[in-house]
């Protein structure tokens, strides 16, 4: 049965970007709803192929009947091993939209949301072991202030890591709303959603080893895709848009540039779009959660 719980963000300029071929193999790297996925098979003839990744295993009841689709009950870091088990390389296009499904939003006991309250969890794999909750009643000031810092941008970070710190002396964290209350001396008044946002992202990067997965999916890219093969990468926040424009630019994460004796960059691959794509007033008006969704398009060097 289809689930209707996630609007495919930016769903044309993606199909657009993979410039889709009847015949070919393609992979969805964040299955979710399945929203993408269905898009791409309808463009798909009777020899095409697409594989799909999610470790949430809420997404299974989303799996498509269809003798060309398989999914793959995995984190997509791990994305070459499983091509190579379901002989699938080389592939022709690598579809990749990095933010959290609606449903993981809306379910509280994920504990995703600012807006409900619920446990610390944030694991888009339920069987990992860390947890939010694990993470703030464990991780010393230093590694809670750096978490802060780095993947929220959280301005007033180690004040926050202080309080967070010395308030667990007294009671551990267990919830969203007792997260709320210690951390509201930190928050500014007035611009609650927005800090909390920011807090919440923090964590579930560092819960779920976002950056790093995402690195390894752009490597691995780059070992399964053909020459000429498409990824098109929708992300969410400056760290994830960062990664990827650097590493379609200049082939590493860092941004520095490499040339030939002639000076002609050395890169895998060749970016389609200098700037990123946004979703159009008309979306933004049907989806609000793409808001943030920037889109990238690249080719793999021949």
């Amino acid at each position: 049965m289809m689930s209707t719980y996630h609007n495919p963000v930016l769903l044309n300029e993606s199909l657009e970007g993979l410039a889709i071929q009847s015949d070919g193999t393609y992979v969805d790297v964040t299955f979710g709803g399945g929203g993408h996925s269905r898009a791409m098979l309808a463009q798909l003839g009777e020899k095409g192929k697409l594989i799909a990744f999610d470790q949430d295993e809420d997404a299974v009841v989303n799996a498509i009947d269809d003798p060309r689709f398989i999914l793959v009950r995995q984190n997509f870091r791990f994305l070459k091993n499983f091509l190579r088990l379901h002989n699938a390389i080389p592939v022709d296009g690598i579809l990749a939209d990095l933010g959290i499904s609606s449903h993981q939003i809306d379910e509280p006991e994920r504990g995703f949301s600012t807006r409900f309250d619920g446990p610390l969890d944030m694991r888009m794999n339920r069987s990992a072991t860390t947890d939010a909750e694990e993470v703030l009643n464990t991780y010393d000031e230093r590694q809670l202030r750096n978490m802060f810092r780095e993947f929220g941008d959280v301005e007033n970070a180690a004040k926050l890591a202080n309080i967070i710190v010395s308030a667990r002396e007294n009671v551990s964290m267990r919830s969203i709303a007792e997260l709320k209350e210690i951390i509201a001396p930190c928050t500014p008044r007035g611009k609650e959603f927005q800090y909390l946002a920011k807090v919440f992202q923090a964590l579930r990067i560092e819960i779920n080893g976002e950056m790093d997965a995402l690195k390894q999916l752009l490597l691995q890219s780059m070992e399964v895709l053909k020459p000429g093969g498409r990824m098109v990468v929708i992300s969410y926040h400056s760290l994830e848009d960062r990664l990827v424009k650097n590493f379609f630019r200049t082939g590493n994460f860092e941004g520095e540039t490499e040339k030939d004796f002639f000076g002609n960059l050395i890169r895998p691959m060749e970016p389609i779009n200098r700037k990123p794509i946004i979703p159009s007033d008309e979306e933004l008006k049907e989806n609000n959660r793409a808001r943030s969704a920037k889109l990238r398009i690249a080719v793999k060097s021949l």
